[in-house]
């Protein structure tokens, strides 16, 4: 055990930090977006490491929208009032523009892992790339729909870590897994009030 944690330190670091920012999501509380830049910082490291250059560069997006989501929840208002940003619902409107949007992300992933990389899973790698990118910036915004995005993300990112040995990251997936079911109850109970 303790080898295993000399040999995968970094690993290990991301993943306890990024359980803290899954926590304090869950608890709609501000301090999410402080580890989750700690932890993209980490993962950075760990994905480049395992080619997975995708969900590297996706961890470079973390770092900007852990930013703009403290400053989003921190002083951002809700339809130019001094409200706070709340938990919302999309439209049927927006989450077609949201689907455009990872259709598009993807295929400018899936082009430059296929040609510039030698990504060994470039479908995958961008498919939860540009819905992780869109999911992100639904929780920057508070949008309840984010926390399905992440249910298929994560089940369907463990199952890549898997096989790639990323076991402490698959185990993190997997837990990711269960916490976006009870986030999505948690924040619609929150909603609902």
């Amino acid at each position: 055990m303790i080898e295993f944690l000399q040999n995968n330190w970094i690993e290990v670091t991301g993943t306890m930090l990024s359980l803290f920012y899954l926590y304090f999501s869950i608890k709609e509380k501000l301090s999410l977006w402080v580890f989750g830049f700690l932890s993209a910082l980490f993962y950075i490291v760990v994905f480049y490491n395992a080619k997975f250059y995708a969900d590297m560069s996706l961890q470079f997006y973390y770092l900007a929208v852990s930013v703009f989501g403290f400053v989003s929840w921190k002083f951002g208002h809700q339809h130019n009032t001094k409200q706070t940003l709340l938990i919302r619902t999309s439209t049927f409107k927006h989450l077609m523009c949201l689907f455009l949007s990872a259709f598009a992300i993807f295929l400018l992933y899936y082009f430059v892992l296929v040609n510039f990389t030698d990504s060994p899973i470039p479908i995958a790698d961008s498919v939860t790339t540009a819905l992780s990118i869109v999911a992100t910036w639904m929780l920057a915004r508070k949008r309840i729909e984010h926390w399905l995005l992440w249910i298929f993300i994560d089940a369907f990112s463990a199952v890549l870590y898997v096989q790639k040995g990323l076991y402490t990251t698959a185990v993190l997936f997997f837990i990711y897994t269960i916490m976006a079911i009870v986030g999505y109850f948690s924040w619609r109970k929150l909603m609902l009030k």
